[in-house]
């Protein structure tokens, strides 16, 4: 009978399915993480092609269709490949250019609210670019880019020396760019003053444009952007670790030297090719990274990627709005994300709790 009963026994409790087990909160969170992630990719498209059917003449998107795929040489045509599509591809690369070295900056300084204009690095694509402009009588776009990109990386460098080379701290590089921003901006003030011709030609580049985006500029800046956000993502458990102060980052067998000198590479290679391209661009690389932070948390594994999404469709969005309400003229689309970052940081003052690193 105790032999019946014992067999009876482990057939009901083979019979009772094991209790399923719920998922962790770290795997819930990292499925929203991915499933956000898509979402934005989502978005990101869906502005790319509003970018190009939008415009001074809306473009249905039937011709849309035909000018990419079917190209005729009609006028409608012309203007979907040879205009718009430039446009809208300088757009995304300038837009991941901004969005992760802004990530990069914030941290690199620890600081939340950094952007490439708190390290000097538009200051010194500025004043190249009046340089080359006022005096070596440089006046194409395709000219001067490269003028713009050499002074952005003059500037990184003596940011990084000047911070202390290897014993670089967040706040004495910002204290280095702050003091080369502003005497960088004081020769360009000046320049611009004793020479009218080189302000009336950086008057569009100064404020930020996409308006006289080509193929011959996308094809100049996207290999720095590509190798340029390569290099970030790689560092990006580095500076995870960054963040929880020097100490800790050694004693997790980081590198800060060679961390703090490859990201400023990288911030050099990115900040650098999209402020060539269409002039320095404001908050885009402030804003998304801290309200990607408040959405991903500090993690720079994810907030890189959210940020390299989520940047151009700031930026494009801020362009269609800039050439609509203004038709048949356009508003620049620096003019566009300084008003839309001035209105989101006054709210963001208002909060009382703010997304730290």
């Amino acid at each position: 009978m105790a032999l019946v009963s014992s067999a009876q026994t482990g057939a009901e409790t083979a019979a009772v399915p094991a209790p399923s087990v719920p998922p962790a909160p770290g795997t819930r969170r990292t499925v929203w993480r991915a499933v956000g992630l898509l979402a934005s990719v989502g978005v990101l498209v869906l502005v790319a092609a509003a970018s190009i059917a939008i415009g001074a003449k809306p473009i249905p998107l039937d011709q849309v269709w035909h000018g990419l795929f079917h190209y005729s040489g009609s006028k409608t045509d012309v203007v979907v490949r040879d205009l718009r599509v430039p446009r809208t591809v300088l757009g995304v690369l300038v837009g991941v250019g901004l969005g992760v070295s802004g990530a990069l900056i914030q941290a690199l300084t620890r600081n939340p609210l950094a952007d490439p204009g708190l390290l000097g690095l538009n200051a010194g694509a500025s004043a190249a670019v009046v340089t080359a402009i006022s005096f070596l009588g440089v006046t194409s776009l395709t000219g001067y880019v490269w003028f713009a990109f050499l002074g952005t990386a003059v500037v990184s460098v003596f940011v990084y020396v000047l911070g202390g080379s290897r014993g670089a701290t967040p706040a004495r590089m910002a204290l280095a760019g702050m003091a080369i921003y502003s005497a960088l901006y004081g020769y360009v003030y000046a320049v611009q003053l004793l020479d009218t011709a080189a302000l009336d030609k950086m008057r569009f580049w100064t404020v930020g444009s996409l308006a006289s985006a080509n193929m011959t500029v996308v094809k100049q800046v996207a290999p720095f952007l590509v190798v340029g956000t390569v290099l970030a993502f790689c560092l990006a458990r580095s500076l995870n670790a960054v963040a929880l102060g020097d100490d800790h980052a050694r004693a997790l067998g980081v590198r800060l030297a060679s961390t703090r000198a490859l990201s400023m590479i990288a911030v050099t290679l990115l900040c650098g090719a999209a402020t060539a391209a269409c002039g320095p661009v404001a908050f885009v690389g402030l804003m998304v990274p801290h309200m990607v932070r408040a959405l991903t948390g500090p993690d720079m594994r994810w907030i890189m990627p959210y940020a390299a999404v989520l940047s151009p469709v700031l930026l494009l969005g801020s362009d269609i709005i800039g050439r609509v309400i203004t038709r048949p003229s356009e508003l620049q689309v620096g003019i566009v994300t300084s008003l839309i970052g001035g209105s989101v940081f006054i709210f963001l003052v208002r909060r009382r709790r703010m997304a730290q690193l």
